[in-house]
């Protein structure tokens, strides 16, 4: 059965353009609250932003009895960060950027943590001519390199993104993280998969899946969901129904057993509630993929007549009954 896990931000003060969400909490606050949400045994937390500490943080673990899920670097929120931290084009940014991640990997060993995520949404162009991609590239290639280098033993995983907080992200797909990882020739990386970011990417998530799995890459899941515009943070399955049961069915089937965290946006709804509904479906769906079966599940994904297979799905999945 899958295990549940948020990123800690959600849980405090959030704003958009317009409005603030949410109540002020401290980082012990978040973590008690997360707590008391049914289902939930891990946090995902940034770092250094909302943790710096690793003797305080690992005190909190032990109160809450949560366990970290990832930590998350930040290589974006710097002011010299603003132009990009990895593809910066000034050296000692770049080092810099590399140096965060470095420390990210003393943090998590130091709190138990088993991998570091990092999404690097400053890295990225709005116009033509605006960057060299070749150099921006193999800036990235040597950056993530150097960094997966240190401290192997535990991995470094890259999430995508189209775009945000730059027009377009370099690292923008699953296939170019793919390729990325590929091109640094290190071990101990791997990618992060987020449901939305595929979505409003125009990909497909359990093809992103199917294409990390395939490559023998390590996955590590965010999920939520959106409205293939804009990266929403809704909770799950409130746009993409089908889509998510088919990306469940395909973890499942790989014997994925890592957390599934909320890149979740609570914004106008009581948090509880909220995270409480990501991991009540997702659990559903998960005890009905069980009771299809693999080998049901085998025989009617890829088959000829898909009519046959949409009659299933709307019998067996989305539970309408057999036609009369």
């Amino acid at each position: 059965m899958p295990k549940y896990a948020v990123i800690t931000g959600f849980l405090g003060k959030t704003k958009d353009r317009f409005h603030d969400y949410g109540e002020a909490r401290d980082l012990g606050e978040r973590l008690r609250l997360l707590a008391s949400i049914e289902g939930y045994s891990g946090a995902e937390v940034v770092y250094p932003y909302q943790a710096s500490d690793p003797k305080a943080l690992s005190a909190l673990f032990r109160e809450t009895g949560l366990s970290p899920a990832a930590i998350n670097v930040n290589v974006k929120a710097e002011p010299e960060f603003r132009s990009g931290g990895l593809t910066s084009r000034d050296p000692g940014t770049r080092a810099k950027a590399v140096r965060l991640i470095k420390e990210a990997k003393d943090f998590a060993l130091a709190v138990g943590a088993d991998k570091v995520t990092c999404c690097p949404l400053g890295d990225g162009y709005e116009f033509a001519f605006q960057y060299d991609y070749s150099v921006a590239w193999k800036s990235l290639v040597d950056c993530f390199g150097e960094a997966a280098s240190y401290k192997p033993e535990l991995p470094l995983f890259i999430e995508y993104k189209p775009s945000e907080t730059r027009g377009r992200c370099f690292v923008d797909s699953a296939a170019k993280t793919v390729c990325l990882i590929a091109a640094t020739g290190a071990k101990g990386l791997g990618v992060t998969l987020d449901f939305g970011h595929s979505v409003y990417g125009g990909f497909t998530p359990a093809e992103d899946a199917a294409l990390v799995l395939d490559s023998g890459l390590p996955l590590y899941v965010h999920v939520n969901d959106n409205d293939g515009k804009w990266d929403w943070d809704y909770s799950c399955g409130t746009k993409h129904y089908l889509e998510y049961v088919e990306f469940l069915a395909y973890l499942k089937r790989a014997g994925y057993d890592d957390f599934l965290t909320s890149d979740s946006s609570p914004t106008r709804w009581d948090p509880k509630a909220f995270f409480a509904a990501n991991a009540r479906l997702t659990t559903r769906v998960w005890e009905l993929l069980e009771r299809l079966g693999e080998a049901e599940l085998k025989r009617r994904i890829g088959a000829a007549d898909y009519m046959a297979t949409w009659r299933w799905i709307e019998e067996d999945i989305l539970g309408l009954g057999r036609a009369r």
